[in-house]
Parts: C-alpha cells; sequence; structure tokens
C-alpha cells in the first residue's frame, strides 16, 4: 500500500512488510528508488474498439491480443446483467468448494458451534432495613430503623480477573532462539485480537508453532500456524468476509464447472486474512492447488490460518513471527517433495525472490507471476531490465481496480482505525505530517482533514505536490515541521524517509507509523541503541524513551499499520482480489508466445469486468450505448471504454 514519493509509483496501504527487507543483489534499492521511467507493456484486449493507444513500449504487429482464459460461452455467461441486475448470491455454505491441497481430497467446511459464555454471577443484594452512608474516612456506616449509627465492617474489594490473565501477562518468553532483535529487545503480540478465540485460548504460550506437532481433523499435518483449535473461529470470520466479496462469490459460481485454473499449482505469500482465505477457497473451487505464506509477520489472523489448515490447505504463517520464521515459512511452501509450482502470486517480491535466490530451476515450469505491491512490481521490473525475468508477470498493482479503490478507499477508511485501535486518540486539532501524495496518502490526508486535524504534506513529485495544494493542503519539507507535528504518516515506498535526526527533533509523545509496504520507510534500526529505552505498551505499540525522558510512541515497529494493527474494508479487497485471480486465469490460460518474459498492466477489459462485478451490491444500473452512440465515439458498445493512457 504505498503511496507515492521519491520517484516511487502509487502503492498501496494494504500491503504488507515482508519479513526481512532484504535487497536483490541484482540491482541496489538506490536504483529503485531513483528510477522514474519504467518498461510497461500496455496490452489492450479489445482491438475492434479502435481506439488510440499510447504505446510505452512497442508491440510487435504479430502480437496477439490477451484473452480471457475462458471459453466465449463462459465469458457471456459472466458477465452480469446489462441492467446491474440483481447480486450474486453467495454459495450457501454447503455448496463451499473442497480445499484442495497436494494429494488431499474434499474436505468438508466446518459447521460453527457457538461457544459457551460463562454466566456473570448475581450481586448479593444488602438488607433492606438498612441504608448505607459513607463515611468521610471512605468507610461505610449501618443505620438501622431505630437511628443507631454502626460502623460497618470494610470489605476487601476483589479485583475481577480472567482466566488466562496470569498466564498471559505474567509470562516470560523462555525461548530467543529464533527471534530476532526486534522481538528479543521489545517482545511482539503473538496473538490475534479479531476473535474470541485469542482471548480465552489457554494453549497460545511462548512455544513456537515450528516447534508443535499439530494435525488437522483430516490427519495431515502439512501446515504450520499457531493453533489448529482456533479453526472454528477462523471458519466464522471467513463466512462474514464472504457476505462482503461479491465478485469473488459470483467468479466462484460461474466459472466453477469449467474449471479455468485445473491443474494449476499456487504457491501465494500474502496477507493472511479472512479475505484472502476467500480468494485462495475461490482458486480451489477453479480447480487449482495452492500452498501459502504470510508476507507480513503481523498480518496474520491467527484463527482463519487455523481454519485454513483445517481445510485442507497447506499454509505456514502466525502472527508475530520472526524474521527467520518468515523465511522458513516461504520455504516450507516451495521446498516439498512431489509438488511443484506453476504459479505464483506475491505480495512484496519476497516469494519471486526466494525462489530466484534458492530453487531458480523451478522457473522452467512457472507459467507467470501476479504480483500486487509497489514494492514487488519495482523488483520484477528489476529483473526484466537486467534480462533476469524469465517468466511472464503480471502487474496487478497498477491496475485501474487496484490502483483507485484498494489503494484510496482502504487507506482512507483503516488510517484512522490503525490510529484509533492503538492510541485511543482524538483527531480534531491535531498536527499531522502525510509523507508521500499517491493513492494512499490521499486516501489518509481525506480522512484525517475529514476528523478535524490539521494535515501537512511532504512530496518530491510536483504534480501529486499540486494536487495536495488543490485539495487544500500545505506543501512542506519534513524538516520545517517535524518539531511541532502530533503524528508523522509515511506513505512512499521508499527508505529512510524519517531518519534519526527526524526522531530525535520530534515533540514529546509524537506518533510515528507506516503505511506503506515495507518497514524501510522509518529508520527503525537507528533506535536500537543502548541509550534508548523501548518499552512496550500494547499489541504493537511501542514507547521509545530518550536519555531526557522524551518519548516517542512506534507503532508496528515501522511495519504497515493498518493490517498490523486493525483490520480493512473487506469489500474494498473483494476487488483487488478478483483482479489477483482473473490475472491467474490469464496467464495460466494463455497460449505459449502470447506473453513475453516481461512485465505487463492487467487488460482494461478484466479491470471493467470487475467492476462490474460490484455493481449489483449497489443496485446501480448501468447506461448502454446505443449503436450509434458507439459509433460516434468509436467504441465497443461492450467496452472498452478507456484508452489505456486514460487517467481516472
Amino acid at each position: 500500500m504505498e503511496g507515492r514519493s521519491g520517484g516511487m509509483g502509487e502503492g498501496r496501504g494494504r500491503e504488507a512488510g515482508g519479513g526481512a527487507e532484504q535487497e536483490l543483489e541484482l540491482v541496489s534499492e538506490s536504483a529503485v528508488a531513483g528510477e522514474a521511467v519504467m518498461s510497461v507493456q500496455v496490452v489492450s484486449a479489445a482491438a475492434a474498439a479502435k481506439v488510440p493507444e499510447v504505446e510505452l513500449k512497442d508491440l510487435s504487429p504479430s502480437e496477439a491480443e490477451p484473452q480471457l482464459g475462458l471459453s466465449t460461452a463462459a465469458v457471456s455467461a459472466m458477465g452480469p446483467p446489462a441492467g446491474g441486475g440483481d447480486p450474486e448470491a453467495p454459495a450457501p455454505a454447503a455448496e463451499r468448494p473442497p480445499a484442495p491441497g497436494p494429494g488431499s481430497g474434499p474436505a468438508a467446511a466446518l459447521s460453527p458451534a457457538a461457544g459457551k459464555v460463562p454466566q456473570a454471577s448475581a450481586m448479593k443484594r444488602s438488607d433492606p432495613h438498612h441504608q448505607h452512608q459513607r463515611h468521610r474516612d471512605g468507610g461505610e456506616a449501618l443505620v438501622s430503623p431505630d437511628g443507631t449509627v454502626t460502623e460497618a465492617p470494610r470489605t476487601v474489594k476483589k479485583q475481577i480477573q480472567f482466566a488466562d490473565q496470569k498466564q498471559e501477562f505474567n509470562k516470560r518468553p523462555t525461548k530467543i532462539g529464533r527471534r530476532s532483535l526486534s522481538r528479543s529487545i521489545s517482545q511482539s503480540s503473538t496473538d490475534s485480537y479479531s476473535s474470541a478465540a485469542s482471548y480465552t485460548d489457554s494453549s497460545d504460550d511462548e512455544t513456537s508453532p515450528r516447534d508443535k506437532q499439530q494435525k488437522n481433523s483430516k490427519g495431515s499435518s502439512d501446515f504450520c500456524v499457531k493453533n489448529i483449535k482456533q479453526a472454528e473461529f477462523g471458519r466464522r470470520e471467513i463466512e462474514i468476509a464472504e457476505q462482503e466479496m461479491p465478485a469473488l462469490m459470483a467468479l466462484r459460481k460461474r466459472a466453477q464447472g469449467e474449471k479455468p485454473l485445473a491443474g494449476a499449482k499456487i504457491v501465494g505469500c500474502t496477507h493472511i486474512t479472512a479475505q484472502t482465505a476467500v480468494l485462495m477457497e475461490t482458486l480451489g473451487a477453479l480447480g487449482a492447488q495452492c500452498r501459502w505464506a504470510a508476507c507480513n509477520i503481523y498480518s496474520t489472523l491467527n484463527e482463519v490460518a487455523a481454519a485454513l489448515a483445517e481445510s485442507g490447505f497447506p499454509v505456514f504463517a502466525w502472527k508475530g513471527e520472526s524474521e527467520d520464521d518468515f523465511w522458513w515459512c516461504i520455504d516450507r511452501c516451495v521446498n516439498v517433495e512431489g509438488w511443484q509450482p506453476n504459479m505464483i502470486l506475491d505480495d512484496g517480491g519476497d516469494l519471486t525472490h526466494w525462489i530466484y535466490k534458492k530453487y531458480p530451476n523451478m522457473f522452467k515450469k512457472i507459467k507467470g507471476i501476479v504480483e500486487e505491491s509497489v514494492t514487488g512490481v519495482h523488483r520484477l521490473y528489476q529483473l526484466s531490465k537486467a534480462g533476469k525475468l524469465c517468466v511472464p508477470a503480471m502487474n496487478v498493482n497498477d491496475s485501474v481496480t487496484k490502483q483507485k479503490f484498494d489503494n484510496l478507499y482502504c487507506c482512507r477508511e483503516s488510517i484512522l482505525d490503525g490510529l484509533k485501535r492503538t492510541t485511543d486518540m482524538m483527531f480534531g486539532g491535531k498536527q499531522v505530517v502525510v509523507c508521500g501524495y499517491g493513492e494512499v496518502g490521499k486516501g489518509c490526508c481525506a480522512a484525517l482533514k475529514a476528523m478535524g486535524s490539521i494535515v501537512y504534506v511532504t512530496e518530491i513529485d510536483p504534480i501529486c505536490a499540486l494536487q495536495a495544494c488543490m485539495d487544500g493542503f500545505r506543501l512542506v519539507k519534513l524538516n520545517e515541521v517535524i518539531r511541532q507535528v502530533d503524528i508523522v504518516i509515511t506513505c512512499t515506498g521508499n527508505k529512510n524517509v524519517v531518519t534519526r535526526e527526524h526522531l530525535d527533533r520530534m515533540k514529546n509523545s509524537c506518533i510515528v507509523c507506516n503505511m506503506g509496504h515495507s518497514n524501510t520507510e522509518i529508520d527503525v534500526a537507528s533506535l536500537r541503541t543502548p541509550e534508548l529505552t523501548w518499552e512496550r505498551v500494547r499489541s504493537q505499540v511501542d514507547h521509545v524513551i530518550w536519555p531526557d525522558g522524551k518519548r516517542i510512541v512506534l507503532l508496528a515497529e515501522g511495519r504497515l499499520l493498518n493490517l498490523s494493527c486493525s483490520t480493512v474494508p473487506t469489500f474494498v479487497l473483494s476487488i483487488t482480489a478478483t483482479t489477483q485471480a482473473l490475472a491467474l486465469i490469464e496467464l495460466y490460460n494463455a497460449p505459449e508466445g502470447r506473453y513475453k518474459q516481461d512485465v505487463y498492466l492487467l487488460p482494461k477489459k478484466m479491470d471493467e469486468y470487475v467492476a462490474s462485478l460490484h455493481l449489483p451490491t449497489f443496485d446501480a444500473h448501468l447506461t448502454e450505448l446505443t449503436d450509434e452512440q458507439a459509433k460516434y465515439l468509436g467504441l465497443n458498445k461492450n467496452g472498452p471504454f478507456k484508452p489505456n493512457y486514460y487517467r481516472y
């Protein structure tokens, strides 16, 4: 979810920081930050439209137009009614697709059972014949009906304590062998707070999931999650998410019979949330086998990972992984005997980087890569520029449905959610500086301005800077306001945007957080020094205290705020997830030679199709062009309706 600043493309607030932010050995990171022009092949899907297009890279005249990897009948059947029509009803629980895993058969969905809630005991009433009066010293007096006043015996008030409170708050890590520096200095919470399981499960201890022997109800142990017993809670969350993801459910229902991904073996590295689970189960319904790891060490919902593992998906992820755990999980997804991936779905490029580094021969059988983050896309362009990209790749991040919806609307809502949950602060009157005014920065600024905050913007791009000025924000350099602002938010996708010098000059109790993909935007490493004290306040909230007593509030250790500390709107993620599914279908079914070893944009026809699948939710009705109008505009009545260079 990076915003845009420092020569980086517009980013996305939703993307997580990968485990260890390692630079590619092929091209230095400085080359990424400074590269202003990138080679992009724009592929149009409708030659019949005859709309003038700007080609950023020459295409050979003989190159075929990409088509959705489904039959013509299937595409027409999947198309929504011209007038919007009734929204597709989500598939009932009984029709939920089996979760495919290597060698696994259909797995029945967990039926949610209501958990037992302990009932509070009734409070004892005092004798109705006695009236209570309070002494000045805090004690109580009893006044009998005859007027005699006697002192009541003092009672010791007992503190309410949950069953697992002692174990949860007094426990200390006993194993730190696999923990990173950040985990040993300030212990990160490994709990997911989105369901009751996170509070009541007494087995949620410090034992690493790597050291546990767990099996699901089918006897499979091909997974590694925090606690498989949380599966029931995760299944409920997935069912809730399905209600807000109409396009994926419609795609699952319409294309399930044809199985356009039959034979596909997809290895994925994304956020493991309820929304991702709906995507994974949709891919399974379309015929794919999947193995999955997390792209962020803090964004995994443990109960959702457990539900996927229970359904038969090989999932390797838990909230609060160390750096070593992060790469171990990715390796377990890729390096498995008797299973060779032929498609990659990545978020941040860590999975692709790991395969290139450790298992380069796997690319002989891989048909394509789908990447949805600014960071990952830049890594792909590095490989392409160096001539090392040996398979076609689809740049989902720069598709319209990703940029204009996921990045903007998702961040506009989730920035407030993340800040509220972690700090309980009031936004009215607070001074905030947002670094980067790409789609992510625009969403953050709009939300904070609406809450009454005084918002400053930093930018390097004069066009984005002018947009910020026209939207009513003051454009500044970070040094000019760093002493006075209450909140600093980075949305650039760059590195060292907030340096130690900036951190030293911040006012007491300044809140520092990141909405970009990587953990490189804030120089957190410079704060790991003996003179500074780290104090864990709550989950993903640290106080970093200077020798003079000044402190800053650092959220998620500089990683992605919204997915690390809160949640994101499911409906917006439905748009991105559907785009990813269509990109996988397109690359997997493309005839040999249609896509070269390069990075491609998603055909605009697919962007429009994804948008059309979400319109019935709003009871929205599209206007249709007449034949005369279509001829006048030079368009096909069925789209695409805008040229590839059009900026929405």
